[in-house]
């Protein structure tokens, strides 16, 4: 099964529909490719958003070892993204707290605009 889900332009709806509705409806084997080396970068805003998830700091040693050895991030499993990827987890009370919401749209919303400015 194969899909492709870009969020570079939507809003917090279509996010929502791409990353719970459709990608998270998929076989946790399933795997995620991205079109760019962003792995790192996406993970430091995930321990931003979730500091104390086991997920999401093993995902960063293991990524940054592979950066390291000059090999490529890719691919994970939907499993995998569910574990650590904050847009995945909007359900999640972490994530929720974070945002300070709970429905999921608007915490997908909240999100979105505090990633587009974190540094």
């Amino acid at each position: 099964r194969e899909a492709v889900v870009s969020t570079q332009s939507t809003g917090a709806p279509q996010m929502h529909r791409a990353l719970i509705e459709v990608l998270g409806s998929l076989p946790g084997e399933t795997l995620v490719y991205c079109g760019h080396e962003y792995a790192l970068q996406n993970l430091r805003y995930a321990q931003h958003v979730e500091p104390y998830n086991p997920a999401v700091q093993k995902m960063v040693r293991e990524c940054t070892e592979r950066r390291e050895r000059g090999e490529a991030t890719v691919p994970t499993t939907i499993a995998q993204e569910k574990s650590y990827n904050p847009f995945m987890r909007v359900g999640k009370r972490d994530v929720m707290e974070f945002t300070g919401q709970t429905d999921p749209v608007e915490v997908m919303r909240v999100l979105r605009e505090r990633k587009d400015t974190f540094k």
